[in-house]
């Protein structure tokens, strides 16, 4: 059952919380949100539920025009990054209540809530009230509850955010495989690109309440369509430079660089950019162009090294494997291949070459 906005849009007096929006979100794999906070996710996630009603457009879901009916004649289950459970039930209760809401009998109700406590690791604090846990508690026993609930369409907020380390990497890994079977429609807010990749299925990437580019997860990280995209899908930040494309080289200020695939792009003005990732340590057939900058601090992580750069007026990180520690202001060099580098216009749009 696919949920579709038409030319939906938001306002509240003179602000724009969303911008005229056309979507098709279909079950079978997660619908992403992802941007940064006052992107627009939750308000767009309040229209699907049907908490808000739009100010132009219409809502289909399976087919229905379900715009401006209230979220109580839906089958929707929506879970914020703040929980909200009912404080004078216990989990147990809080989970079955939409079991017995639908007139289950006890041993389904007891098996369904066995089921889903032992996934999110709420066995033992079945019997407690939400008072007495802790605030990732509280949020899996909100999760918990929406899982029961068994609805056509459901919403989840940031729904990990809460959640320690290993938690929410366990729950990355079993939601997708949760909600594979169910028929739902999931639609999945986050602010983190990894946590994007990681649940795969399609993603919308939002800035100020627009739609940038929707489409298989994948696709768009690899492929965005704009600066914009490029920006919130990356995580460090993508690495940006200003740079002027004379015949065979880009000049960048701190470095000239030779163009690579873009052999075709006409003279003049461009942006340059890239992903941490891309940077490498040492060079090889495939990266051309050398990058030399002082360090400015490393931070270290699991095994893996930020490496922040001066260069110039600019300010690059590289991500590499492996646990290296430079000294403040020492110099390093680094490779990438141009077939890595994304190149955009003055209005921020791609430049796409024959061969990507």
């Amino acid at each position: 059952m696919s949920l579709e906005l038409r030319d939906v849009s938001r306002s509240v007096d003179s602000s724009v919380y969303i911008h005229p929006t056309s979507v098709t979100l279909t079950p079978g794999g997660f619908n992403i949100l992802l941007g940064p906070t006052l992107a627009g996710k939750t308000s767009l996630m309040r229209l699907m539920a049907g908490l808000d009603k739009p100010t132009t457009g219409q809502i289909f879901f399976a087919g229905e025009d379900v715009t401006g009916m209230p979220v109580q004649k839906r089958k929707v289950a929506m879970v914020y990054q703040q929980f909200v459970n009912y404080p004078a039930m216990t989990v147990f209760q809080n989970i079955a209540s939409p079991l017995r809401l639908n007139g289950e009998s006890t041993a389904a109700v007891r098996k369904r809530v066995d089921q889903i406590a032992e996934l999110l690791k709420l066995g033992p604090l079945l019997d407690r009230l939400p008072s007495e846990l802790s605030g990732g508690q509280q949020q899996r026993t909100a999760l918990a509850r929406a899982l029961a609930k068994n609805a056509s369409l459901v919403l989840l907020d940031e729904p990990l955010a809460n959640l320690d380390y290993k938690l929410r990497e366990e729950l990355r890994e079993e939601l997708p495989r949760l909600f594979e079977n169910s028929g739902a429609t999931v639609v999945y807010a986050t602010t983190e690109p990894g946590e994007a990749l990681l649940l795969s299925g399609n993603t919308a990437a939002l800035n100020e309440g627009r739609i940038t580019q929707f489409g298989p997860t994948h696709t768009v990280f690899r492929n965005p369509n704009d600066l914009l995209t490029a920006v919130i899908f990356s995580d460090p930040p993508l690495n940006l430079a200003n740079a002027r494309k004379e015949g065979s080289t880009f000049q960048l200020g701190f470095a000239s660089w030779p163009v690579g695939h873009y052999s075709d792009l006409p003279d003049g003005d461009y942006q340059v950019g890239f992903r941490p990732h891309h940077l490498q340590l040492q060079s090889n057939n495939e990266s051309e162009l050398q990058i030399s900058g002082g360090v400015l601090i490393t931070e270290i992580s699991g095994s893996e090294s930020f490496v922040h750069l001066g260069l110039g007026e600019y300010r690059w990180v590289a991500q590499v494997h492996g646990v290296y520690q430079w000294d403040p202001g020492q110099k390093v060099d680094m490779f990438l291949s141009s077939a890595n580098l994304l190149v955009f216009d003055s209005s921020g749009s791609r430049i796409r070459m024959a061969y990507g």
